[in-house]
């Protein structure tokens, strides 16, 4: 986005270099040229990022299989994450969760969107769970043998004292900014959260 910004102001600065800068200023916004080409972009984006929650909502019910990759067969934890943000971003992370976190930014608590990874250590043993957080303190796992994928809090006395760290994905950070949380609900609820 800070690309896109600064190619608009590039673009404006270099168009009125050769005129009554008023008039062409006045032309160029009456135009929308600007707000339009930022809407589209924001749009894309939005769509995007309500792609990958949607995809990983999609997954719900879906049963957990030790080193599962597949909606057909079965996902792991690490193998939830990697099958969402490859359908819906083309994305191919690692997979394994311990090379998941390694792979990716991290980021602090407080600066966790939807789509972003979160960690958690369940195996005595650091980044041993990833899920994606969908917003509101929840996030969206393959939880462990015998469940199936689901939304849980990560407020729940299990998970905030196994809390591990927020990770995000290298080229989604548009993404992870733009989608709301009332986006993530909204879709969350549609799929009988």
């Amino acid at each position: 986005m800070k690309k896109l910004s600064a190619l608009l102001f590039v673009g404006l600065f270099a168009s009125v270099a050769h005129a009554s800068p008023s008039d062409e200023l006045d032309s160029f916004l009456q135009e929308g040229r600007i707000g339009s080409q930022i809407q589209h972009v924001g749009q894309n984006v939005r769509n995007t990022a309500s792609d990958l929650v949607s995809t990983a909502m999609g997954f719900i019910g879906v049963p957990y299989r030790y080193g599962g990759t597949s909606a057909e067969s079965g996902f792991d934890c690490s193998g939830f994450v990697r099958a969402t943000y490859e359908k819906t971003l083309g994305k191919v992370l690692p997979r394994r969760a311990a090379d998941q976190a390694a792979a990716t930014q991290s980021i602090s608590r407080s600066e966790l969107r939807p789509g972003d990874l979160v960690f958690f250590n369940t195996m005595r043993r650091a980044f041993s769970h990833v899920g994606i957080y969908v917003g509101d303190g929840k996030f969206i796992h393959a939880p462990r043998s015998g469940a199936r994928v689901r939304v849980e809090s990560m407020d729940g006395s299990y998970w905030s004292s196994r809390f591990n760290g927020a990770r995000r994905v290298p080229g989604s950070e548009g993404i992870a900014s733009t989608i709301t949380t009332k986006t993530a609900f909204d879709i969350a609820s549609q799929v009988g959260n």
